[in-house]
């Protein structure tokens, strides 16, 4: 069985995939998944499934939800749910490969720590496996803060994978081939410094000097205009760098 929840929720069992089309089922198997290993109280799934306002018939119909999640979830041949009953609520136990969160998380600390040792082939490799798996989008009836506070989770983790992948095939060399991508990267996250950092230097080593000067000053005017803020010390001592013509 695998559960994947990184995008419209779907459970595989060989070659079946089923995709949830029940929105409530989906939320509640989203929650349990991201708190997989770890009790989800009663209270905490209905404040996801219904917010702040649940009808009187919650508990009930939460009852119905979590045995139409275990038949989702049964594996051939095994007696035991992976959703586990306990005194205040439940819980979903997965093993190794049964859920794509468990594999992004492992992809994306592969990633730093190679990034981090200088092994940019294996890094790029396990950014791009890790981005992927990122199907998106998540959920969009999210009501409480467990799936509210992974989606800004599943927004910075993928952005980071984005930043590794392009600062690793940057130290490979491929610095012209990346422009294109850095222009549309700094024009979607344009108060993500890293961006403009990194397309600053990928049209430098480019020979693209005016360009790239002309990047910094394109960042400069936005950080002030729509944060108030002048640019951090990596973006001028990227400016410093080109002006001097040495490159980093």
């Amino acid at each position: 069985m695998r559960l994947d929840i990184l995008g419209p929720v779907r459970v595989a069992n060989g070659n079946s995939v089923e995709v949830i089309g029940a929105q409530k089922v989906e939320i509640l198997l989203a929650t349990l998944a991201i708190r997989s290993g770890q009790v989800v109280s009663v209270d905490q799934l209905i404040t996801e499934i219904w917010g702040d306002e649940p009808p009187r018939s919650a508990i009930g119909s939460l009852y119905v939800y979590v045995s139409q999640v275990r038949k989702l979830l049964r594996r051939p041949g095994a007696a035991a749910s992976p959703v586990v009953t306990s005194p205040s609520g439940y819980m979903l136990t997965l093993g190794p490969g049964e859920l794509d969160l468990h594999d992004l998380t492992r992809l994306v600390k592969e990633g730093r720590v190679q990034l981090r040792n200088g092994a940019h082939e294996d890094a790029v490799r396990s950014f791009e496996e890790a981005l992927v798996l990122c199907r998106g989008p998540l959920p969009t009836a999210a009501r409480g803060p467990i799936l509210q506070g992974f989606q800004a989770w599943f927004d910075e983790i993928q952005l980071e994978c984005r930043e590794g992948q392009m600062e690793a095939r940057m130290a490979l060399g491929h610095h012209r081939e990346l422009v294109s991508d850095l222009y549309l990267l700094s024009t979607e996250h344009p108060l993500r410094e890293v961006f403009h950092r990194q397309l600053m230097l990928a049209l430098h080593r480019s020979d693209c000097r005016g360009d790239a000067l002309l990047a910094y000053h394109h960042a400069c005017r936005t950080l002030r205009e729509q944060l108030g803020v002048e640019p951090g010390p990596a973006l001028k001592d990227i400016q410093r760098s080109i002006l001097m013509d040495n490159g980093r």
